[in-house]
């Protein structure tokens, strides 16, 4: 069974970002594309200021340690500046296609931060409250589930499985929504947390039922378009086919694009909508989080409900789960990350939120048989690129 995001999420930064990087936050940006266009007037900087040593630092690193045939993309910014948006290898290895900034690739459990800030957004529009219990906005719900509200799915913290089944299954919102809700609870609502991607489906069912509209529909015309995002989501982007990476196995066999699995016409069917599956660029993430730098998307009120330490995510990690966030500190340094992975892609974005550094990688092809294992490498990735953001060395 493939399922998004579960395997790394729950293991997470304490073990991911190490040594390595709380003494240089102690102690203290190939193929690249100058400048975005589009975000607003401004638009976005992926180069750093001429003489600005990060930005070879950061490929200086990334050649020594990205393995040379693995396709990705990385991008790294210090607050609303990249810098560097590097494509690396080929985005689709059967044709030679470069990697780059405009690369589409499926961001799997990402996706999660997104439909987080959908929830909030509706808060700030009074059309519902996280403190709401479920059965507020969706019919049907069962007694013993009746303590559930829209924070403890938030938050894993409801008691629901992890998934109903294959990511492909053709399951419909009506069928998910009448799985989750007859599923016997873990445990019992708000006791421990437990990653759910089942919950993010159903809250992805609640901003349709909130907000009168379909979970993309929403998502673009509220999050992707203020933050100047033209490249995420399901179908509504409407790519041109050859910017879709294509995946990879780990025997180098081609796999297709995301699109190319079974889906709804208008995108992934419920065991992935709301949770997974999402696509988007390394572009588009730079301008989402320079997003989340101002009020474009969301007040700075609405935001800091996303940052915000609601649960330990227990196994030994010293780190909580926001809103659709991973969240610790690194040597006084509060920083939210997330990863998304399935046995093809895998990825990780991570927000710095004292300095407002960003570090973005992903791969169509994560890993390679007897040459290259990037999940295995996941640490020190994202460790190096922070520090030499972070110092220019």
């Amino acid at each position: 069974m493939t399922t998004y995001g579960d395997i790394r999420a729950r293991r997470l930064l304490a073990a991911l970002l190490g040594p390595v990087l709380l003494a240089a936050l102690a102690a203290c940006g190939a193929d690249r594309d100058r400048d975005v266009r589009g975000d607003g007037a401004a638009g976005i900087r992926t180069q750093g200021r001429a003489g600005d040593p990060a930005t070879g630092a950061v490929e200086k690193y990334l050649d020594e340690v990205w393995p040379a045939d693995a396709p990705g993309t990385v991008v790294a910014a210090r607050g609303g500046t990249a810098v560097t948006c590097s494509g690396r290898g080929p985005a689709d290895p059967g044709t030679g296609a470069r990697a780059g900034c405009d690369t589409v690739y499926d961001i799997a459990s990402m996706t999660k931060q997104f439909t987080a800030a959908a929830i909030v957004r509706l808060q700030t529009e009074g059309k519902l409250r996280v403190t709401d219990p479920l059965s507020r906005h969706l019919d049907g719900v069962p007694a013993g589930k009746r303590g559930i509200t829209l924070h403890h799915l938030l938050t894993h913290t409801a008691g629901l499985p992890e998934s109903l089944g294959d990511d492909y299954d053709p399951l419909s919102r009506a069928e998910l929504v009448s799985g989750a809700l007859a599923a016997p609870l873990q445990s019992p609502p708000g006791e421990r947390y437990a990653y759910s991607n089942t919950g993010y489906s159903l809250l992805a069912a609640v901003v349709e039922e909130a907000s009168g509209t379909g979970y993309e529909t929403y998502l673009a015309g509220h999050l992707f378009r203020p933050a100047g995002m033209t490249a995420t989501g399901y179908v509504l982007p409407d790519w041109d086919r050859d910017r879709i990476a294509v995946e990879y196995d780990r025997k180098g066999r081609p796999q297709g694009r995301p699109v190319d699995h079974p889906w709804a016409d208008d995108g992934p069917y419920w065991n992935l909508r709301g949770n997974g599956g999402m696509l988007s660029t390394a572009r588009d993430l730079l301008r989402w989080h320079r997003a989340l730098l101002g009020d474009r998307v969301l007040p700075v009120k609405a935001r800091h409900l996303l940052f915000k330490r609601y649960v330990p995510e227990g196994g030994g990690a010293d780190s909580f789960y926001g809103y659709g966030w991973s969240l610790l500190d690194l040597g006084g340094a509060p920083v939210a990350t997330h990863d998304g992975g399935n046995d093809r892609s895998s990825g990780r974005v991570a927000r710095f939120l004292d300095d407002g550094t960003l570090v973005f990688w992903i791969s169509n092809a994560a890993t390679r048989a007897g040459a290259w294992d990037l999940p295995a490498l996941d640490r020190e990735l994202t460790t190096g690129i922070a520090e030499r953001v972070h110092h220019g060395a």
